[in-house]
């Protein structure tokens, strides 16, 4: 078992490196083929987006913050949290919220402003040649492609699994899920200091379309509001669900990544990693589709930790007897137990967690 899932990973890896180079030899293909002289500056949006960029810098600024907020409203107006949001809950999303808009900035600006023109002099806008739709697939793929394994790892590996464990913590699915992550995670989130090293090469237009279409993906997949539902209702937009449902994550898909068992045939923990594509999961392997919702989220084992122990473990541990991120519990057991006692090993690994 063991070689064969190794001989996967070894397949998979392989795959994400032709998948990584595809938007790089596309664009070397533009200029041979078109006799383009890389020493001209092409980074601008074709005219016909224009006039989209002042609304997708808005966006960006404050636009994401107040849909997120209007979204919340009325995901409770609508009561779909079901009663749900008490106490830790309440506590966990609005920290998760709010510290990183705060905090992760300053990081952000470190990294690009003082350690990238140190590790990287002289290298600045360096990429600038590259046409807007060369590098929008750039950063698209190599941001996305890169989320999907930093996820898929979290999920795969036990002792990752705990800085990812607090996006899965909550009994239910909505708009504030999408931040709701350990603050480590979120600070070693790879894919941002690759967007942003991207971004300091020259790539700083495409980049900000693709955080703004992501996000918005993202919030959306999260969201307990199943914009989904209408193309699988109706047959005659069936097609476009089809297409949909493979390329971008949904409501449906990413909720099922979300539940609480994998046992209905709907909840699939162990896969629907994609973020803004879905084509990863398609790609690898890692895919459910069954156009239906789960009845519930969460963990099984879920203890209620503390805010505080969600989003600084391992800094902060919790006091909840039982829990996987309390003081002295291990990734991984000293001795290895039978298999019709493993379930009784307290969050050894995801997978028992969810069971």
């Amino acid at each position: 078992m063991a070689i064969v899932q190794k001989e996967k990973l070894t397949r998979d890896l392989s795959i994400s490196l032709l998948i990584y180079s595809l938007p790089v030899a596309a664009i070397f293909l533009y200029f041979k083929l078109t006799g383009g002289a890389v020493s001209e500056s092409h980074i601008a949006l074709p005219s016909f987006l224009e006039f989209a960029k002042p609304a997708f810098e808005n966006i960006r600024t404050w636009g994401l913050t107040v849909f997120m907020v209007v979204l919340g409203i009325i995901e409770f107006a609508a009561g779909l949290y079901d009663d749900e949001w008490t106490g830790e809950e309440r506590k966990v999303d609005i920290v998760c919220f709010l510290a990183p808009k705060l905090l992760l900035p300053p990081v952000i600006a470190f990294f690009s402003l003082t350690a990238l023109p140190y590790l990287l002099p002289n290298l600045a806008n360096t990429l600038s040649w590259v046409p807007f739709w060369g590098g929008f697939f750039l950063i698209a793929i190599a941001d996305d492609l890169t989320q999907y394994w930093y996820h898929r790892l979290h999920h795969q590996v036990p002792f990752l699994w705990r800085f990812h464990r607090t996006h899965h913590s909550a009994p239910y699915m909505g708009m504030a899920m999408a931040s709701r992550q350990n603050f480590i995670y979120t600070v070693f989130f790879s894919q941002i200091y690759l967007t942003a090293t991207l971004t300091y090469l020259g790539l700083g237009l495409p980049a900000l379309f693709v955080l703004v279409i992501k996000s918005f993906i993202t919030l959306g997949a999260h969201s307990s509001i199943a914009w989904d539902k209408p193309f699988y209702k109706y047959r005659v937009l069936h097609p476009i669900a089809w297409v949909l449902e493979r390329l971008i994550s949904t409501p449906a898909t990413h909720h099922a990544h979300h539940a609480d068992t994998s046992g209905d045939g709907v909840g699939h923990f162990k896969g629907n990693f994609g973020n803004m594509f879905f084509i990863w999961d398609m790609i690898f392997g890692t895919g459910l589709i069954t156009r239906k919702f789960p009845e519930s989220y969460g963990t099984k084992s879920y203890k209620q930790e503390e805010w505080y122990a969600q989003f600084l473990w391992p800094i902060f541990k919790s006091k909840k007897e039982g829990s996987s991120l309390a003081e002295g519990v291990l990734a991984f057991p000293l001795k290895a137990k039978p298999v019709e006692k493993a379930a009784e090993t307290v969050e050894q690994t995801p997978v028992l967690e969810q069971a």
